[in-house]
């Protein structure tokens, strides 16, 4: 049997637009050979998203977007189309993530907790994940800074390669290099009075090392004199310190009310250091009585008679 070029060539175009027509369903989001679930889910907007894109869970694809219709609110109303094998809870999220940084996006499907499963043609919750360029917004920021921190840093590096710094530098690790050669010389020197004065120093050390011995020995005195100390500061605290000091106070009353009495006209001494006639009657008395012993040296008999028989005249 022989087949015609033109039945052929109808068979083949056929085919062809069997193909194509089932190729345009795959990549519209239809699932031709297998049966799947439609959810729905509402976003405020869906830039980068599109038609057949695909519905990941954990980075495995288990459906495509199917359909995008904008309501009259301004928000867009995407439809899924996913395999019927997969079990999704109802409390799954549909978030709206970047997948390059171009902003293309893709729908990850976050798997709710719930065991009661959606069902077909039920609304998801709904979220839109930033993109990646935003979300590297902050490390440009921190990148710039850091370009122009680095700008900075070149400038001073560029300014430390003047060549009138580097002059200074040189002069500044000659004057440094000149100050370790002083310091080595004074080193040396130091050295050597430490050497040739070590016999004077090993006899400091030992004279300390004495003293420290002697003083060692006579922490024992000073610890019997610090005990004799405290027993006289205890007795002289248990003794009768206010009996004492009243009767001081008492005595030296008394002596300043002798002593009033002394410098009054009262008394015998009044009398004697503030009136003069006593006085004067006392040299008086004093003065005649030189004389009764002047004249009695001079005339005896005339006071004096003695008899040896006693029948003299008186």
């Amino acid at each position: 049997m022989n087949i015609s070029n033109e039945t052929k060539i109808g068979a083949f175009t056929a085919i062809a637009i069997t193909i194509l027509i089932l190729g345009y369903s795959f990549l519209s989001g239809s699932d031709v050979f297998s049966g799947s679930n439609k959810f729905y889910a509402i976003y405020k907007s869906v830039e980068g998203l599109s038609v057949s894109k695909p519905v990941l869970v954990n980075g495995f694809q288990i459906g495509r977007v199917s359909k995008m219709q904008l309501r009259n609110d301004g928000h867009t109303i995407v439809e899924f189309k996913i395999d019927k094998q997969y079990n999704i809870p109802v409390n799954t999220l549909a978030k709206l993530v970047s997948t390059d940084l171009l902003g293309q996006k893709a729908i990850v499907f976050e798997l709710g907790t719930s065991k009661e499963n959606a069902e077909n043609k039920d609304t998801l919750r709904a979220d839109v994940q930033g993109s990646l360029a935003e979300s590297l917004q902050p490390i440009q920021t921190k990148a710039e800074n850091l370009i122009t921190k680095l700008d900075s840093s070149l400038a001073a590096v560029n300014k430390i390669l003047n060549p009138d710094f580097q002059k200074n530098v040189d002069r500044s690790f000659n004057s440094i290099a000149n100050s370790l050669q002083t310091l080595e010389g004074t080193t040396k020197k130091i050295d050597n009075l430490v050497g040739a004065q070590t016999g004077h120093i090993n006899g400091i050390l030992s004279n300390a090392e004495d003293v420290t011995v002697n003083l060692k020995n006579t922490t024992g005195s000073l610890t019997g004199i610090t005990n004799n100390f405290q027993k006289f500061s205890s007795d002289l605290a248990n003794s009768n310190i206010k009996q004492t000091l009243d009767n001081a106070n008492k005595a030296v009353a008394d002596l300043q009310q002798t002593m009033s009495k002394i410098n009054s006209n009262n008394g015998s001494l009044g009398l004697l250091l503030h009136n003069d006639t006593l006085y004067r009657n006392l040299q008086n008395a004093s003065k005649n009585l030189d004389l009764l012993f002047i004249d009695l040296k001079a005339n005896p008999k005339r006071y004096v008679h003695f008899s040896v028989f006693g029948g003299g005249k008186k």
